[in-house]
């Protein structure tokens, strides 16, 4: 096999110190930007997620919870994803109890509570700090890139295809407000990685 493998590499030219597997070893996470190279738990089952399979996608990260003022932001966040997750859109859900302790459930409870009462489908992720020491490294990184972290619940944040941070969005901002509409569709239109 040895023989075999260094007929084959001289046959493709490579030098002494390479190897025919570097050549076809599988993509790694470069391409995949820094802002999501985390992995969270999922909501429904706690299996983890590498969000770098959201590479080359716009996403709208936004920190949720279940007994807010708010909430009902549930319905136009599931509206956008719906309506342009065909284009390159995914809307990541992260519930926290950081703020006026409006997330008290645990996951299963959190995700029956999204999709029976909202028809939630975009990918939501285990209920995670937002802010503080003990701020999930998402948000850290989302908060030192825009100067801005959450004040309450559904601030959102909107990366591009490149992993560029776009904007941050108050909680006030509802999902169907103009300016963070244009925003979505100007990420979208811009080209970057290609969606797998």
């Amino acid at each position: 096999m040895w023989k075999l493998m260094m007929l084959l590499a001289l046959s493709l030219g490579l030098g002494a110190g390479q190897s025919v597997l570097a050549q076809t070893a599988a993509p790694s996470q470069t391409d995949c930007p820094a802002v999501l190279h985390y992995s969270f738990n999922r909501l429904q089952d706690d299996v983890p997620q590498d969000l770098c399979q959201y590479a080359g996608k716009v996403a709208l990260v936004v920190n949720t919870a279940s007994y807010c003022g708010f909430t009902h932001q549930y319905q136009g966040l599931e509206a956008l994803h719906a309506k342009y997750k065909p284009k390159g859109l995914v809307v990541l859900g992260f519930p926290s109890n950081d703020f006026g302790k409006q997330e008290p459930g645990n996951s299963k409870e959190i995700a029956d509570f999204c999709y029976n009462t909202y028809g939630v489908k975009f990918p939501m992720f285990s209920k995670s700090s937002v802010i503080g020491a003990n701020a999930n490294p998402l948000h850290v990184a989302l908060a030192k890139a825009t100067g801005k972290m959450p004040k309450w619940n559904f601030h959102k944040y909107l990366i591009d295809r490149n992993g560029k941070i776009v904007g941050s969005y108050s909680s006030w901002t509802e999902p169907n407000d103009k300016t963070l509409v244009a925003d979505i569709e100007k990420a979208l239109a811009e080209s970057g990685r290609p969606t797998p």
